[in-house]
C-alpha cells in the first residue's frame, strides 16, 4: 500500500476539490478504518443480497487481497460511512500473486497493461445512500489515485444476480455484447463461464446502476460473463481507460485530480 503521508496529502486535495459536498472522500489510515469497510461490505453482500461469505471474522467481509488492497472511503455529513472501494495497484499485485479478478478470468491479453492497472473490487454502498452522489464521490476518489500513480487503466467486475437461474444475466450479456463490447484483443476468458446456451437471452434486460454508470463513463466489457456460485452472480469483466473517458462525465470523474 502507499504511504500515509501519501494519502494524507491526497486527503486535503480532496477535500478542497469537493468542499461544496456533504460527503467526505478519504483512504482508509487505519485497520479500524479497514474493519468498518469491511463491516458495510458484508451488511451488503451477505445479509441484504445474501451471498456465501468465507470470513475469518463474523459480520465483516475479509479475504486474502485485502491487507494488499488501498480502502477508499466515503462517509456523510454525520461521519458514517455509506460507501467504499478497495483498489490493488500493480505492485501489490506482484506481491500478493495477482489480481483477484484473474480468479475467475484469463488476463493473458491484458499482459501488456499490468505495470499501468488499477484493480478495483468489492464496491458497496449503503442502501439508503444508492442515489448516485456516494458512487460519483467514490469515482473521482479513484480518478485522483490513479493520476497521482501514473496508471491508466482500471479493471474490476460489476455483478449481476443470478435469483432467476441466469436468465436475466444472459440476456443482459446478449444486449450489451452488441453495443458495449471491448476490442477482441482487450477480451478476457471466463475461468466458470456462465452457460449462457442453456439460458433464456430474450428477456428485457436493462443495465444495474452501477453497469449502467461504468458503461457511461466508457468502460468496456471484456467478453462473457463468469459465474460466481458463493455470491451467486454473473460478473461481467469491465476494463476503463482514463483516455477513454467520456467527454460528458470527465468533469465529474477526473475533478479531483
Amino acid at each position: 500500500m502507499y504511504d500515509h503521508d501519501d494519502h494524507a496529502l491526497a486527503d486535503a486535495q480532496a477535500r478542497d476539490a469537493r468542499r461544496a459536498s456533504p460527503l467526505v472522500v478519504a483512504w482508509a489510515r487505519h485497520a479500524d478504518e479497514v474493519l468498518e469497510a469491511q463491516r458495510l461490505r458484508w451488511k451488503v453482500f451477505a445479509d441484504e443480497l445474501g451471498a456465501r461469505l468465507n470470513t475469518t471474522l463474523p459480520g465483516h467481509d475479509i479475504d486474502l487481497f485485502d491487507p494488499y488492497c488501498d480502502h477508499l472511503l466515503v462517509r456523510d455529513e454525520e461521519g458514517q460511512l455509506v460507501g467504499t472501494y478497495r483498489v490493488l495497484p500493480p505492485h501489490q499485485a506482484k506481491r500478493v500473486g495477482g489480481l483477484y479478478a484473474e480468479t475467475e478470468f484469463d488476463l493473458t491479453r491484458l499482459i501488456h497493461l499490468r505495470s499501468r492497472l488499477l484493480e478495483l473490487g468489492r464496491a458497496c454502498v449503503h442502501r439508503d445512500h444508492r442515489n448516485g452522489a456516494v458512487i460519483m464521490a467514490l469515482w473521482a476518489g479513484l480518478a485522483e489515485y490513479m493520476q497521482r500513480h501514473g496508471l491508466d487503466a482500471m479493471i474490476g467486475c460489476t455483478s449481476v444476480s443470478m435469483r432467476d437461474g441466469g436468465h436475466y444475466a444472459a440476456s443482459l450479456w446478449a444486449r450489451l455484447r452488441r453495443t458495449h463490447l471491448a476490442p477482441i484483443e482487450d477480451h478476457l476468458l471466463p475461468r466458470l463461464p456462465l452457460p449462457v446456451d442453456s439460458l433464456r437471452q430474450d428477456l428485457p434486460a436493462e443495465a444495474p446502476a452501477l453497469l449502467k454508470g461504468y458503461l457511461r463513463v466508457g468502460a468496456r466489457i471484456c467478453g462473457a460473463p463468469a459465474w460466481d456460485p458463493d455470491f451467486n452472480t454473473a460478473d461481467f469483466p469491465l476494463l476503463l481507460r482514463l483516455r477513454d473517458v467520456n467527454p460528458r462525465y470527465a468533469r465529474h470523474f477526473l475533478h479531483a485530480a
